[in-house]
């Protein structure tokens, strides 16, 4: 018990450690506070007890806050805006599949945390103690946090309470289920599971869980009580079978030297392992010689570098935009097939558009390539020019910014082309709407929105260059940018503005955003535009 408690106690402090130093960091990164804190800033009594403060009301607001935004936002307020009567039984229907999604990307067990390479790799803690001690304790938060906030939500939903008491324990098995899993397949097959990297079979499962989640209530088809009450006893029976595999393990350290990529090297040398994947992903054939020949002769300049970039980054650029159409395209013709299906379908369907527009904000949030396009960007290319005073000069950055920008136009605008196609034409098959303006608007749009997180993700990696040699994201003022930006699409998820009021809107803020944007770059980004510490 001795040594459980002194595990626990480590490995808490290591976690809050690093948590208080990113703390700080973060905030000297805050263009107006950074002037007001000097490095020895770190060593300074009181902050560092204000920002432990900090630290332990998040650990509190991990384990308790976190699962009531989860369950309000994520589960109660979508499962309400269902126009049905069986609301307890599309509330179960959401957390079901949901709680699928979180068993598979969130198993604790094997996320490749900085915390695990103190503690496992250079501290050389004993790996089966760290991780079981802590595998516990994060399931003890989960079932304490959902006990709490699931039992009253789920009673103000209606939900019986002893599907309420039996919710956490069918959460912590499905984590323990596929933990169990994964740890037997690396028994049988050598198999490492690292729940940060996207693999195909995971990515299909989470599309089609969340799909039935969401779609399944949608048709009025969402699973019956006893079948609910079914799956979360056999959840609960899998996940104590599966501690048998868990307690009995015994190549944790393995696992974790797999996982975490370098097994007895230095910390920067992992934070590299990105990088060199990313680069990995580079495509140069024999065919790219010719196509580069010719692209030479017709394009001079950034347009000739923007060419070679573009052409040698498709993968990592055109592939997840074209996979993102294929998507949307098959929910667009299912709902048209559902729509001559089931008549009653067609009042909902247009009622999507017509009353929520707004939703299309957090959809495109997802869907755009912004983010992935600037790293790739810092990755294989600024990363090295950046170092080269011609390449910050006022004209060259305007100049690149804007071959750039209309780059990831063209990349976002696939998908949001066909989501304002197939709206406007679900529109117009239900014949609920009957104002020509109107599918004007919401074919319009989804491009306009495509382009704001276009000129978006572009500009903030332009005025903030959030990466450092390592390509870790060491800006705390981008960090928050980019957390408001969720937390502003997501408010737009409850939010019900008329489509002519919504469209127009943002159409104009698009047009606005990217002339502010060249304006900013061109005044601000030759003095932020560099490569961090």
């Amino acid at each position: 018990m001795s040594d459980i408690l002194k595990t626990l106690r480590i490995s808490f402090s290591l976690k809050n450690t690093y948590r208080v130093n990113s703390i700080i960091y973060g905030l000297k990164q805050i263009p107006i506070v950074k002037k007001l804190m000097p490095e020895s800033i770190y060593g300074v009594g009181g902050l560092k007890i204000f920002v432990n403060i900090i630290s332990i009301l998040w650990e509190f607001i991990s384990a308790f806050a976190g699962k009531l935004m989860y369950l309000l936002f994520m589960v109660l307020i979508i499962s309400s805006q269902y126009n049905t009567k069986n609301q307890p039984l599309v509330y179960l229907n959401i957390l079901v599949f949901l709680t699928f999604i979180g068993a598979i990307l969130n198993t604790y067990l094997f996320d490749p945390s900085k915390d695990k390479y103190y503690a496992i790799v250079l501290l050389r803690m004993n790996a089966k103690y760290y991780a079981l001690v802590n595998y516990a304790y994060e399931l003890f938060k989960t079932i304490v946090g959902f006990m709490v906030f699931g039992c009253i939500i789920g009673w103000l939903v209606g939900v019986p309470m002893y599907i309420n008491i039996l919710s956490p324990f069918f959460v912590a098995g499905c984590k323990l289920t596929v933990s169990g899993f994964n740890l037997w397949r690396n028994e049988k097959h050598d198999y490492y599971y690292n729940e940060n990297k996207g693999e195909k079979l995971k990515v299909i499962l989470v599309i089609v869980f969340l799909a039935a989640a969401y779609g399944l209530p949608l048709i009025g088809c969402e699973m019956p009580l006893a079948l609910t009450v079914t799956i979360m006893v056999l959840a609960i029976l899998t996940g104590i079978f599966s501690l048998k595999v868990i307690t009995g393990f015994t190549k944790y350290r393995l696992v974790y030297a797999r996982i975490l990529k370098e097994a007895d090297e230095q910390l920067e040398k992992v934070s590299n392992v990105e990088l060199s994947s990313n680069r990995d992903l580079i495509e140069l054939d024999s065919s790219d010689v010719y196509e580069q020949s010719v692209s030479k002769k017709e394009k001079k300049g950034f347009e000739y570098l923007n060419s070679i970039f573009i052409r040698r980054h498709r993968k990592i650029l055109w592939k997840p935009a074209k996979l993102a159409s294929v998507i949307c395209l098959v929910l667009v013709l299912a709902s048209i097939i559902l729509m001559f299906i089931f008549d009653n379908l067609k009042v909902q369907m247009a009622e999507l558009p017509l009353k929520y527009l707004s939703m299309s904000l957090f959809w495109m949030y997802f869907i755009n390539r912004g983010q992935g396009f600037t790293k790739a960007l810092f990755m294989n290319c600024d990363h090295s020019l950046l170092t080269y005073s011609f390449y910050r000069t006022p004209h060259a950055i305007l100049e690149l910014f804007k071959i750039r920008l209309r780059e990831i136009i063209k990349i976002n605008l696939l998908p949001a082309f066909i989501l304002g196609t197939g709206l406007s034409v679900v529109l117009i098959l239900s014949g609920v709407e009957t104002n020509p303006v109107n599918y004007l608007i919401v074919f319009i749009t989804f491009p306009a929105e495509s382009i704001f997180f276009s000129v978006h993700y572009l500009i903030i990696y332009y005025l903030l260059q959030p990466y450092n040699a390592g390509t870790e994201v060491k800006s705390g003022m981008y960090k928050i940018i980019t957390g408001l930006t969720y937390m502003i699409c997501y408010f737009m998820l409850q939010v019900e503005v008329p489509v002519f009021v919504f469209g127009i809107s943002t159409i104009s803020f698009s047009v606005l955003y990217c002339i502010i944007a060249c304006i900013l770059v061109y005044k601000i980004a030759p003095r932020t535009f560099k490569i961090r510490a």
